[in-house]
């Protein structure tokens, strides 16, 4: 009961009921992704996702970014593209959780940031 409610209320968990309506009526079914989002297109080209889980658009991998965009017409999953091996498998973004990019000498890290070496001076004012 807990859920229902909470995508009854706010958007970021899930579809709303206005959203999955819409689907319902408008929508054909995609494709899916490997995290589970699922992508649909409706009447005139419209394009949208229904996000597994909390919505965040970083969690949309690179196929289906450029099919979302209309950089491409051509559905990832129908493409049997494989990753080469120098590329990293896609990640969602990490801000706000413990692996966050933290570089030296940010707030949030202890570490000391290296000195500047070379003909640079860092400006002080």
């Amino acid at each position: 009961m807990k859920n229902f409610f909470v995508q009854l209320f706010t958007w970021w968990n899930g579809s709303t009921p206005g959203t999955r309506f819409y689907t319902w009526r408008k929508g054909s079914r995609i494709g899916e992704d490997s995290t589970g989002n699922i992508y649909y297109e409706g009447d005139g080209g419209k394009r949208w996702v229904q996000y597994n889980g909390v919505v965040d658009a970083s969690s949309i991998p690179p196929g289906w970014h450029g099919w979302m965009h209309y950089r491409s017409n051509v559905v990832p999953d129908d493409e049997n593209y494989k990753n080469r091996d120098w590329q990293k498998p896609h990640k969602t973004n990490q801000t706000g959780t413990p692996g966050a990019y933290l570089p030296k000498g940010s707030f949030a890290n202890s570490q000391t940031r290296p000195r500047v070496t070379g003909d640079y001076d860092a400006w002080k004012p």
